[in-house]
């Protein structure tokens, strides 16, 4: 009888037509569970609550006032994403929705001190912009990376469309293979325009006859041509307001895999680089990138090299958006495949059994290291098979989770699906599937990207207003810097 409640509030839970049924019935279970006592209690072992609670009420004290000179000082003493630990995994375990409220209402206090130093005009316009420059850079920024995943792409649509869906889609975006088509569909438009393109009906393959039908090059080229416009990456950033970023490897020996964006090839074509992104080797051939020169017109980019998909090399670029954004919070999506074995979702506690897969797979890796080594020499005799043991030796030791991980939950799959146009229910499932599996997720990305998004917010209108000023600089690889 004790645990009828909560037993209603998962079926709720399970069936639910969209976030708002599914967050109302989240609620529902947190109260009826007891578990909402736990997110109104400041108490907590996982972060220095005491210190947090302090700085909440000393901010609402000065915003009371009206004291943004307060307000700024504060704040100047330093924003970043864990202070005092509110970061912590644990603290987004416990509850079905949301975390402890001091840490949301401190956010929350956080943003609005921000939004009220941006518009105080007691603060000039230079010192504003100095100090959320400074803020910005010591607090990072969050981007989504969409892993490869093949006709599995549509499981990132559901989770690009739920974070749409509720404003908390980052403006940096990254796809390897089949994440890089999900990336450009909504890097290439505006942002009341991605709803639309993010339709299931929109997504199916029209008039495709025969079920699983394997897709070839031109096929390919065909899709990417009615999903995603012909723009530059440069273009694209002009009309979406986002960055860009799409992983390719490299089909010859001796080179390097590159992350194609904005502020590293901002004249190539979006199209080429995703259909590189997707060329699967020994499926797809390797290819040549196209860029557009000064008189519009397209040109090969790099017309010695050929590049096949970035997901052998940088399925989930961490470090790449580190250095070129300041990203040091990473929202990924992954639906790859291959690398599901290895992708496990830090932000919960695993079962037993996952705790031993965990280990198994970690031991799996140190041995295939260790043995690559000991056969380095034999293997460079037979180059078909020296080539496909460094394939997967890159593969095995990449890191294809971050910060908050949205996971393909495990379904066995026929192998000729993930190659091949899928039947409308298939992608109507994936999609589904997508979303379900982020909605979890929401409050928490809100929560820890809410003053990124904010920051990023302010300087996009400091920079605004400063256009047609002096000396002004114009142009989408510099604002792609900023």
């Amino acid at each position: 009888m004790f645990f009828t409640p909560t037993l209603s509030a998962d079926r709720d839970l399970v069936t639910a037509p969209d976030y708002a049924a599914w967050s109302q019935a989240a609620r529902d279970h947190d109260r009826k569970s007891g578990l909402q006592a736990w997110r109104d209690s400041d108490e907590s072992k996982h972060f220095d609550y005491k210190a947090i609670r302090a700085r909440l009420d000393r901010l609402r004290k000065l915003s009371a006032a009206g004291d943004v000179k307060g307000l700024l000082f504060v704040l100047n003493e330093g924003i970043h994403g864990n202070i005092d630990g509110m970061g912590h995994e644990r603290l987004y375990q416990k509850a079905r929705f949301g975390t402890k409220k001091l840490i949301e209402d401190y956010v929350a206090e956080v943003v609005s001190a921000l939004d009220r130093i941006a518009a105080a005009r007691s603060i000039d316009r230079d010192e504003k912009r100095d100090f959320f420059r400074r803020a910005q850079h010591c607090y990072g920024r969050s981007a989504l990376l969409l892993s490869g995943s093949g006709s599995f792409l549509y499981f990132h649509v559901g989770v690009a469309k739920a974070l749409w869906s509720e404003g908390v889609l980052p403006s940096i975006l990254s796809g390897a293979s089949g994440g890089s088509i999900v990336a450009a569909m909504v890097c290439t438009r505006a942002d009341r325009d991605i709803g639309a393109w993010l339709d299931q009906g929109m997504l199916a393959t029209p008039a495709v006859e025969r079920d699983y039908r394997r897709m070839a090059a031109a096929d390919v080229a065909d899709r990417l041509a009615e999903l995603i416009p012909d723009l530059t990456f440069q273009e694209a950033y002009e009309i979406s307001g986002r960055h860009l970023n799409v992983s390719v490897a490299p089909a010859e020996k001796h080179q390097n895999g590159r992350l194609l964006n904005a502020i590293t090839a901002p004249n190539v074509l979006i199209r080429e680089a995703v259909a590189a992104s997707c060329a699967v080797p020994g499926v797809f051939p390797p290819v040549m990138l196209m860029a557009r020169d000064e008189a519009g017109n397209r040109v090969p980019y790099q017309p010695d090299r050929r590049w096949v998909d970035g997901s052998v090399t940088h399925d989930i670029p961490t470090k790449r958006l580190e250095r070129l954004y300041g990203v040091n919070h990473h929202i990924v999506s992954q639906a790859n495949p291959i690398a599901l074995p290895f992708a496990t979702d830090t932000r919960k506690q695993m079962a037993p059994i996952e705790a031993i897969q965990h280990a198994s797979m970690a031991t799996f890796k140190a041995w295939l290291n260790a043995n690559m080594v000991i056969f380095q020499k034999p293997l460079e005799l037979v180059p078909p098979l020296n080539s496909l043991a460094n394939l997967a030796r890159s593969v095995i030791n990449q890191e294809y989770t971050g910060d908050i991980n949205i996971i393909r939950p495990p379904k066995f799959w026929s192998p000729t699906k993930i190659l091949s146009d899928l039947r409308q229910e298939d992608i109507d499932e994936l999609v589904d599937t997508g979303q379900r599996t982020a909605w979890p997720k929401i409050e928490m990305v809100r929560t820890q990207t809410a003053i990124s998004r904010a920051l990023e917010g302010i300087l996009a209108r400091i920079d605004k207003a400063g256009d047609d000023g002096p000396g002004h600089r114009s142009g989408a690889l510099q604002k792609a810097v900023r």
